[in-house]
């Protein structure tokens, strides 16, 4: 391990799952979907993962004036990460950053405005006082930072579905610069509402299922795949560099080897192999591996009809005949999709893999697409003993993709 090496000391997520890492890396073992129907009043059916959350456990009630939901979710995350991490009191408030990744921002606060707003629709014509800054995207890293004490570089990247990866990576290069001595990194994302489900349902993206099948909707790799669903939830991450942890005697769960990121700059929703093999390629030269050495992908892997034969055509583009020795799955079908937070929730995922050795399945895949020819794993709680290294794929709408590459 090199000098600045970066490593992962700490976990914490806020998932439809749970809060426990082990119980949601379990339950993706176990091929546990929290997938289900929502709001039965909309016209078209509806399903997400949402987050079964008490908000009073983490805030008093006159704290959660104006604090949005993805808020509430990011701090109780970051604040499970600093405590599986030991971290509190270790760092100067100074030289600790937050490095938060969240896509679209607080959708609950900005609905309710609408809705109290709209006096057409029964609204009394007056919006809360504090719906801008319980809305605005930087909400949950702010918060995060008030709650831990943080006097250091405090930023925000929303870049869709890329957002916590990019915002993990940026957090990675922080600490080994010496920028930061500790970095706490993720994303969080809480937009199951109405309006939201129904833009997205507009983009004919989610998956379609039939009454009482919600659950096994989404088949990333299928051949009868047919979208995702949303999910919701936070999940950070602690980051140090390898000396430091290793001075105050604090676990690792692994070592961030290597990231990569680039743009397909083709077109705003339609993913571009060659862009996504760029970002690839980044993060195994970075680790100084060859795609030979790196043994699971936790695919982006979302079920739609382009974007998952995309992502297979890129993995087999830099593979090349070593594709079918990388084990492959998508974690997507069972969580959902947390947009902005996706990247980090799957992160702690894949570091878990490695942890573990173990790796989740890419659950309700019954017959995978001919033209999707990857190594998918297929059967539950599938035993990895040897495993070394993993990459963890987002690639976002605007055209944004990051890997992170993870290893043992």
């Amino acid at each position: 391990m090199n000098s600045r090496a970066v490593v992962v000391t700490g976990m914490g997520v806020v998932a439809p799952h749970g809060d426990s890492i082990t119980a949601l890396f379990e339950a993706l073992m176990l091929g546990r979907s929290a997938i289900r129907p929502v709001f039965p009043e909309l016209p078209k059916p509806a399903a997400a993962a949402t987050a079964a959350f008490d908000a009073s456990r983490w805030f008093t009630k006159l704290q959660l004036a104006g604090v949005d939901r993805v808020s509430q979710l990011a701090v109780a995350a970051a604040e499970l990460a600093m405590q599986d991490a030991g971290a509190a009191g270790t760092v100067e408030p100074e030289r600790i950053g937050v490095f938060a990744g969240c896509g679209m921002g607080g959708a609950a606060a900005l609905e309710a405005a609408y809705r109290s707003g709209n006096t057409q629709s029964g609204g009394s014509g007056r919006v809360p006082p504090l719906t801008i800054p319980a809305f605005m995207p930087n909400a949950p890293a702010a918060h995060v930072a008030m709650r831990q004490g943080v006097h250091g570089p405090v930023l925000t990247y929303s870049v869709a579905c890329a957002s916590s990866s990019l915002a993990i990576a940026e957090a990675a290069k922080a600490v080994q610069r010496g920028d930061v001595d500790l970095a706490i990194a993720g994303g969080s994302e809480a937009l199951i509402v109405p309006g939201v489900v129904m833009a997205w349902q507009a983009m004919q993206t989610l998956a379609s299922f039939a009454p009482g099948e919600a659950a096994d909707a989404v088949r990333p790799f299928a051949a009868d795949r047919s979208g995702f669903a949303l999910g919701e939830g936070a999940a950070f991450i602690v980051l140090e560099s390898a000396d430091r942890a290793k001075a105050r005697g604090a676990k690792s769960y692994a070592t961030l080897e290597g990231w990569g990121s680039s743009c397909d700059a083709t077109h705003l929703t339609k993913p571009d192999a060659p862009g996504q093999a760029r970002a690839l390629r980044q993060a195994l030269k970075m680790a100084d591996l060859a795609p030979r050495d790196v043994d699971y992908c936790n695919a982006h892997g979302t079920a739609t009809r382009i974007g998952d034969e995309v992502e297979a055509k890129a993995l087999a583009e830099v593979w090349g005949t070593d594709i079918d020795a990388l084990k492959v799955s998508s974690t997507k079908a069972l969580h959902g999709h947390l947009l902005g937070a996706a990247g980090a929730i799957e992160a702690v995922i894949t570091v878990m893999a490695l942890y573990k050795q173990r790796l989740p399945p890419n659950a309700h895949c019954v017959t995978p697409d001919p033209a999707c020819a990857l190594n998918l794993v297929l059967e539950p709680s599938y035993n990895a003993p040897n495993i070394q290294s993993a990459i963890s794929n987002s690639f976002a709408f605007g055209g944004t993709n990051s890997v992170l590459l993870f290893k043992r």
